[in-house]
């Protein structure tokens, strides 16, 4: 598992190359508990517009000059497909994305204006994701998984940091779940630099990949997926994310699809 040294490592690596977020604290009048006060962390204005940013960016920042030669593959047409082509035009490598036949036209320009390589393969994430592993294999290209890597946590942990650093009188941190990278390393952080404070897991009542896989003591894959927010639906997650979160997680929350829109 990761620890705070391989998030603080982290942030010394991806400083220059990601954005200092703002946080935003909520009037009165948008809070659903007037007494208490709520802050968003706004990585929405991170390069790429998420936090996938950083991960992607420490996962060949820690790498041999060797590994990332031959250039970035991975299968996402999210925000972390976007980071890893972002992150490849950064290094000056080239990213090959691998996609399933059901991706939006949209997202497909959107990994292009990164430069990125697109390649449709199957009809289903999961057909795309081995699609993108057997290219790894025979073309050297460094393979970037969206969550279960070590290097990938730990730079979505450097989230963590920022919010201690802006919030020292924090209690509570509520984080969303899709495969569950950012809830493990922002609980890494958190949890080793403040015990006391809460860190609180929210998941689609469509996708409750790590609610399941922690109420069964170990990684469920999910029959199907409803849930339509398809940035939160992961159908498993990774051996070494649940055993953060079984030590660091206080809870997780599950939530309507109806309810995040009306958040939102």
């Amino acid at each position: 598992m990761i620890t705070l040294d391989d998030i603080r490592a982290a942030r010394d690596r991806i400083a220059p190359r990601v954005r200092p977020t703002p946080i935003l604290r909520l009037s009165g009048l948008k809070q659903p508990l007037p007494w208490e006060r709520v802050t968003l962390k706004l990585e929405c204005l991170q390069v790429t517009g998420s936090f996938k940013a950083r991960g992607a960016m420490n996962r060949v920042l820690g790498a041999k000059a060797e590994e990332v030669r031959a250039g970035l593959v991975t299968a996402s047409g999210g925000n972390h497909g976007l980071a890893v082509a972002r992150t490849a035009h950064v290094a000056g490598v080239p990213a090959t994305v691998f996609l399933p036949s059901n991706v939006s036209p949209s997202k497909v320009e959107k990994l292009k204006a990164w430069g990125a390589r697109i390649e449709i393969h199957g009809e289903v994430f999961d057909e795309a994701n081995e699609a993108a592993l057997d290219f790894a294999r025979r073309s050297g290209a460094l393979y970037i998984h969206p969550y279960a890597d070590p290097f990938v946590v730990a730079g979505q942990g450097t989230v963590g940091l920022d919010i201690l650093d802006d919030l020292p009188d924090l209690d509570a941190v509520l984080v969303a779940i899709g495969g569950g990278g950012l809830i493990a390393g922002v609980a890494t952080a958190i949890k080793a630099l403040r015990p006391s404070v809460r860190v609180i897991g929210i998941e689609p009542e469509g996708a409750p990949t790590l609610h399941a896989s922690l109420a069964a003591g170990h990684v469920v894959t999910l029959p199907e997926i409803t849930t339509s927010v398809a940035t939160m639906a992961a159908r498993r997650t990774d051996e070494c994310i649940l055993a953060i979160a079984q030590r660091d997680v206080s809870e997780v929350v599950l939530v309507s699809d109806e309810e995040m829109r009306e958040a939102a």
